[in-house]
């Protein structure tokens, strides 16, 4: 699947990520919300790929705000191929998202193995934001071609924590016009700010819409409703 082009006239998206529950799918029906995330790799928020199944059936159901289904996407750290393919035997996902040390000929190799959108994440170290000629962004430029998006979070990842954002505009512009999605300690109290300085091409938010490491429904509305203001 293309993924939709990035710049100012388009509208960010919304990846509500780290779900568990049937309950929490299901109330999201009807919110501008377009993608949903599963987490595959070792976390207090994992999923078997048995239950994933279950909430990615759940998710086909959903309508966001443009009456279409939000996509699925699945978290992944270094896996293996056969890891994917034994996954997505039983999880049928829109997007394999990729933390870890994955090469470019890889996610290359998964793309044309799955037919499977693919996401790379890399980490905003804390040099990026204070040195304003790190190489950081350019860890991006190898990737162009390989990945159908990019998604920059904190160092550490789940971290809770923001970056320094005025990286983001370097991440940018590295990005060659690759979808850039931004994750790391967002919140519906500073989401709309973010968007509004870098229309970014996605935001990615799990654990600040949680209430004591529950998805809190509330605070997903919120997020998404004030992403979609903006």
């Amino acid at each position: 699947m293309t993924e939709p082009e990035q710049g100012s006239a388009r509208r960010t998206r919304v990846k509500i990520c780290g779900l568990r529950d049937a309950a929490t799918v299901r109330a999201m029906d009807g919110l501008p919300i377009d993608e949903v995330g599963f987490i595959f790799a070792k976390s207090r928020r994992q999923v078997a790929p048995e239950l994933a199944a279950e909430l990615i059936a759940g998710v086909r159901r959903l309508r966001n705000a443009e009456g279409i289904a939000p996509r699925t996407v699945g978290v992944f750290v270094n896996p293996t191929l056969d890891d994917l393919r034994e996954t997505l035997r039983i999880a049928p996902l829109d997007v394999v998202q990729l933390h870890g040390e994955e090469s470019p000929s890889f996610c290359e190799e998964a793309k044309a193995a799955f037919g499977i959108a693919v996401w790379k994440v890399l980490s905003v170290t804390p040099e990026d934001g204070a040195d304003p000629d790190s190489d950081g962004p350019r860890r991006l430029r190898p990737y162009i071609g390989s990945v159908d998006a990019f998604l920059i979070d904190t160092a550490g990842g789940g971290t809770g924590k923001t970056f320094a954002w005025p990286v983001i505009d370097r991440y940018q512009e590295a990005a060659g016009g690759v979808p850039l999605y931004v994750a790391g300690g967002l919140q519906p109290d500073n989401v709309v700010e973010l968007v509004r300085r870098y229309s970014p091409g996605g935001v990615d938010v799990s654990s600040g819409v949680e209430t004591e490491g529950l998805k809190d429904m509330t605070k997903i509305r919120l997020f998404a409703e004030r992403v979609q203001g903006v």
